[in-house]
């Protein structure tokens, strides 16, 4: 895989995560550990594309 490829393999994830996370906060009781558990993930995505970026740049 690319790197362009893994970069928007990474993109589609984070935001695939960010729609998750809307959806779990307008729920009428939102579930914390599942929330909690999609905002790591989204943040372990976010850190690969930066140190991806850090790489290439």
């Amino acid at each position: 895989m690319s790197v362009l490829n893994r970069i928007e393999s990474l993109k589609a994830k984070h935001a695939a995560l960010e729609s998750a996370i809307e959806l779990e906060v307008r729920r009428p009781i939102p579930d914390n550990a599942h929330l909690h558990d999609l905002k790591r993930r989204k943040l372990l995505i976010k850190d690969e594309m930066t140190r991806i970026d850090s790489l290439i740049h």
